[in-house]
């Protein structure tokens, strides 16, 4: 059995393959001070509902949420840097570029390192090599005075160390005899590429957030191994799995390991769906994740910023917003309606949940509306109190001097309008026509809005999972194991040569096949170059050939593409090569489910300002069911709306495929 368990910041979601193919699934509020309770909590349910003991499982998947919400709150551990020589403020000068253009006042975030714990190396590294050598003896004494701060990690970077590695591993070597009980990132091992603010800045990023992470892991494989489970696997920003030792060595690693499940679960139902271009959402209790699917392949990125702090390790391009099931909407300065990007999340949760909270929310909302009903209980049971969510929507309505079913509607328009946003950012920003594809809603919430935002995007079809409650923890229970490495060359002219790139690539290749402890069952290369005099640089994927020509031509076409134009008699410069290595994950596979016909019902949903009479199915579908809107289905684990003028059919796998009327 493959076991996934997600964690959210309002509910942990767990899924249990077995062999034949049955999915089994649970869902339990979070437990935000101590993630590893509703972990536990979850994998015991999902294993109850199937009959079976923790020694039954062959793999446990983990995404969560520990490192981001440890950066969130800046509960990082005391940190020093080591840095050459009159570099030790690289972290705090960053980029002339500003947070917001038009906010003057607004500074980035404060350095997760103070200045008193920024020690300088007394080594220079150029680029073509050692201008001065690192002494042992030199080395060691600076290493006694970091060891008196007491910190409890330490980072390290150099210049030019993605070239020239020496001097870091010198220190790295120190460091263990003098600091052994310290988290130790050197930026060589970990980022591997140039530019020398953002890579000490996620080598830092990594120190700080590593000792808390490992220490989460720790408790957790220990209180999984009591119960017969296998230690987790972990989930790493890039969509694949780590060891869980190397999660707690390296927590930069897992800073987006939450969202990246979904992309996982959405890959595989798109495959079993057919379809190769998907435009996906995740609309969960706290936030929205949003990503495209185009060709069968997640686009990545290696540089994105994640609360204001840059991270150049590769994951999954995906935007996030504050819109989720338990956004808090209220009134602005200048009396507008807002919603997010606080959440009421587990604790106290929404109005509705009766747990204390007083603030309206997405789902109270919904609530009022028709479209989430009373006696159809959340996850662990959780009962839906109507009358509050009435009360909490009243308040904010008041203050608009709006009614209340108008407000509710408002606020469920300006969420599904943030998160319209996240899609224009990944498709209409960058020249990509969303009515080309289709829309894979999921999470909680995701299926309630899915109708509403299509029509606004053009889009006719609608693909929404019946496990699209748990369609994260799914993804983690098919997800591989991976590894990545990257180095920046800098080749152009007679230096780009297909010798030398060949070498390269083969040496990151055989240094994944021995991380990954075997040969990978997949590789990936990708060659960053730019036009000689360009800042950035644009990646092309070419895993067979070396050949300079021919990746030249390669981003020619890509820069084309992107920028319009390309320019056949500049230079140009083959900058980082990036390698990606797979390890074959246990197969699975899914069963076509045959749930039990769903118990029909009548009941008020309003659309449009006007309340009508919709068809309600409770239960889970079975394939071949006929969907015509106005209609409400309350699935296992999250709810679908089918406005008026959309009609659908239930797959075979339990995909409601869903079209606007002609």
């Amino acid at each position: 059995m493959l076991l996934g368990v997600d964690v959210g910041g309002t509910f942990t979601d767990a899924v249990l393959v077995s062999d034949d193919g049955a999915v089994h699934s649970a869902k339990v509020l979070s437990t935000p001070a101590e993630e590893s309770i509703a972990v536990l909590q979850a994998s015991e349910l999902v294993l109850g509902a199937a009959g079976a003991r923790g020694e039954d499982v062959k793999r446990f998947a983990h995404g969560m949420t520990v490192t981001t919400n440890a950066l969130l709150e800046g509960r990082t551990a005391r940190t020093a840097l080591l840095a050459t020589e009159g570099f030790t403020d690289v972290i705090e000068l960053g980029r002339q570029a500003r947070p917001h253009l038009y906010r003057l006042c607004e500074s980035a975030p404060a350095p997760l390192v103070p200045a008193e714990l920024r020690f300088g190396v007394p080594e220079r590294m150029a680029a073509d090599g050692p201008l001065q050598p690192l002494a042992r003896s030199r080395a060691r004494a600076l290493l006694e005075r970091v060891a008196d701060a007491r910190p409890e990690a330490v980072a390290v970077a150099l210049l030019h160390s993605y070239a020239f590695l020496e001097h870091e591993r010198l220190l790295g070597e120190l460091l263990a005899e003098i600091l052994p009980h310290a988290s130790v990132s050197l930026s060589s091992a970990l980022v591997g590429t140039f530019r020398e603010f953002e890579r000490t800045a996620t080598t830092v990023l990594d120190a700080a957030l590593s000792p808390l992470l490992d220490s989460y892991l720790r408790r957790l494989s220990r209180q999984a191994g009591a119960r017969g489970l296998p230690e987790p696997l972990v989930m790493q920003s890039s969509g694949g799995l780590t060891e869980s030792a190397r999660a707690g060595a390296h927590a930069a690693l897992t800073v987006l390991s939450g969202p990246a499940g979904g992309v996982g679960g959405a890959l595989l139902l798109a495959e079993l769906a057919g379809e190769r271009d998907v435009l996906c959402f995740d609309m969960g209790g706290t936030s929205c994740d949003a990503c495209v699917i185009e060709g069968a392949q997640v686009a990545e990125t290696a540089e994105r910023v994640v609360a204001g702090r840059p991270l150049s390790l590769p994951a999954l391009d995906i935007h996030t917003v504050g819109a989720g099931g338990g956004s808090i909407a209220w009134r602005d300065a200048g009396g507008a309606l807002r919603v997010g990007p606080a959440s009421a999340g587990a604790v106290p949760g929404p109005a509705c949940y009766g747990r204390g909270g007083e603030q309206p929310t997405v789902t109270d909302a919904n609530l009022v509306l028709g479209r989430l009903l009373e006696d159809a209980p959340l996850a662990g049971d959780l009962a839906l109190d109507r009358s509050l969510a009435i009360a909490a929507v009243a308040r904010l309505a008041a203050a608009l001097g709006m009614e209340v079913q108008q407000c509710a509607e408002g606020i469920v328009r300006v969420a599904e309008y943030e998160m319209l946003g996240a899609l224009r950012v990944l498709t209409v920003e960058r020249g990509v026509d969303p009515r080309a594809f289709v829309l894979m809603p999921f999470g909680g919430a995701g299926p309630l809005h899915a109708a509403s935002m299509a029509d606004e995007l053009g889009i006719r079809g609608i693909l929404c999972p019946q496990a699209s409650g748990v369609l994260c923890a799914l993804g983690l229970a098919a997800a591989e194991p991976r590894r990545d490495v990257a180095r920046t060359l800098l080749l152009r002219g007679g230096q780009l040569t297909a010798e030398r790139v060949r070498a390269i690539r083969d040496e990151l290749s055989g240094q994944l096949a021995r991380a990954l402890g075997g040969r990978p069952s997949r590789l990936r290369v990708h060659y960053e170059l730019r036009y000689v005099g360009q800042s950035f640089e644009l990646a092309v994927q070419e895993s067979s050939s070396a050949d300079p020509a021919r990746l030249v031509e390669r981003f020619a076409q890509a820069h084309e593409a992107r920028y319009g134009y390309r320019d056949d008699a500049a230079e140009v410069e083959l900058v980082t090569i990036r390698v990606s290595a797979w390890r074959p994950a246990p197969p699975l596979r899914l069963s076509a489910a045959r749930p039990a016909a769903p118990r029909a019902g009548r009941g008020g949903v309003v659309f449009a300002g006007e309340r009508v009479e919709a068809a309600i199915l409770r239960g889970a579908l079975p394939p071949g069911t006929r969907l015509q809107g106005p209609a409400l289905c309350a699935l296992p684990d999250s709810s679908l709306l089918i406005p008026p003028g959309w009609r659908g059919v239930v797959s075979e796998h339990g995909t409601s495929r869903l079209e606007r009327a002609p």
